[in-house]
């Protein structure tokens, strides 16, 4: 995720996490960077093909993994769920957004969107040391 969120930038970068979940647990095993489909300035908006997304599902399950959620980058910004991915989101999804600051990663947040998609909370995120 990071390495794919740094060398989009300025540019937001998108992509699927793939994994398991164990009980309330999700762990991201794979990261699937997916390209930006959104056709304006994508320094502020990404938006996914819903194929590639069906893509990295299908893949997923072939292993034997689930597809748990989906990744974002915010380009010289933090890593905060705005209106626009809210709007844009799916309550089954975790939505990881990583803050890139000068073309390198800050630091990141996980969401998990209610069913109306009115809220999301925050959740729990451990994010590997670098």
């Amino acid at each position: 995720m990071v390495a794919h969120a740094e060398a989009k930038f300025p540019n937001e970068c998108c992509g699927a996490m793939i994994g398991r979940i164990d009980d309330d647990a999700k762990h991201v095993t794979q990261a699937v960077p997916l390209e930006n489909a959104y056709e304006g300035a994508q320094g502020a908006r990404y938006e996914l093909r819903p194929e590639d997304l069906l893509e990295a599902d299908k893949k997923a399950r072939a292993a034997g993994l689930d597809l748990i959620g989906i990744f974002h980058s915010h380009p010289d910004c933090d890593a905060y769920f705005s209106k626009t991915d809210l709007e844009n989101s799916c309550p089954w999804y975790s939505f990881v957004v990583l803050s890139v600051k000068g073309g390198k990663f800050d630091h990141a947040a996980s969401f998990l969107p209610n069913a109306d998609q009115t809220a999301a909370e925050k959740e729990d995120l451990i994010w590997p040391k670098f």
